[in-house]
């Protein structure tokens, strides 16, 4: 089921979007994120289930070293690269990630996947943001294993067309990617995984200094991941 459309007054234009009822189970949750003009703009993507500390080490060498005005955190509804992989609801991963990023000002949370719902396809998202903000250049950011599986995305020549790909070095991954203009960063070496957290939580397993304590006191008030008791 879905609430009314709501508008969304950004800087040069109104956004009229669907509002899934998944994500109005609080309304800090509701973040459509508007640029300024002639911003630089880095976007990273995922499930964020859940967010943990590679993700922010990544997002922060990418905004400092690009000197990047803003970098979002943008929480996917359906994962159309991962056939079969499930989450936990949108309104926990949203909340999750407002929780972790809360003292970066670089950071902000984008929801706008997450509100049109379904399955989302990064091209089309940057064609939207393309559209309605011509003048702010955005950063796509990856990890080196999802620049790895760039040849198999959803019209990924569109996508390079749209925006600057940036790849993020990633432990024993050596990606030899000549076919795509990818931008490099280098980060510190954290091997970190959200289906590896999501496992020593089922097994009822520290996850202390791998999520912010934010997130992992979150995790353990929702009952997240837990096994059934």
């Amino acid at each position: 089921m879905k609430l009314p459309a709501m508008h969304v007054m950004g800087a040069n234009t109104i956004d009229t979007i669907e509002v899934n009822e998944e994500v109005m189970t609080d309304s800090s949750t509701l973040v459509i994120h508007q640029p300024k003009s002639n911003q630089r703009i880095g976007i990273l993507g995922g499930t964020f289930n859940p967010p943990h500390l590679g993700h922010l080490m990544m997002a922060q060498q990418v905004g400092t070293q690009l000197e990047l005005d803003e970098v979002w955190f943008m929480p996917t509804a359906k994962p159309p690269h991962a056939p079969g992989k499930t989450t936990i609801a949108a309104s926990h991963r949203l909340k999750m990630v407002e929780l972790a990023i809360a003292d970066n000002p670089l950071f902000k949370l984008q929801s706008y996947e997450v509100n049109r719902g379904g399955k989302n396809y990064s091209v089309d998202t940057l064609r939207h943001f393309k559209e309605n903000y011509p003048e702010t250049d955005f950063y796509f950011i990856m990890g080196a294993d999802s620049v790895k599986d760039l040849p198999t995305w959803y019209k990924p020549d569109e996508l390079l067309q749209l925006v600057q790909i940036v790849g993020v070095n990633r432990p024993g991954f050596m990606v030899e990617q000549d076919k795509y203009p990818i931008l490099w960063v280098d980060s510190p070496l954290v091997d970190l995984s959200s289906t590896e957290i999501r496992l020593r939580v089922y097994l009822d397993q520290s996850i202390r200094y791998q999520v912010p304590a934010v997130v992992e006191a979150y995790i353990q008030q929702q009952g997240l991941y837990a096994y059934p008791r």
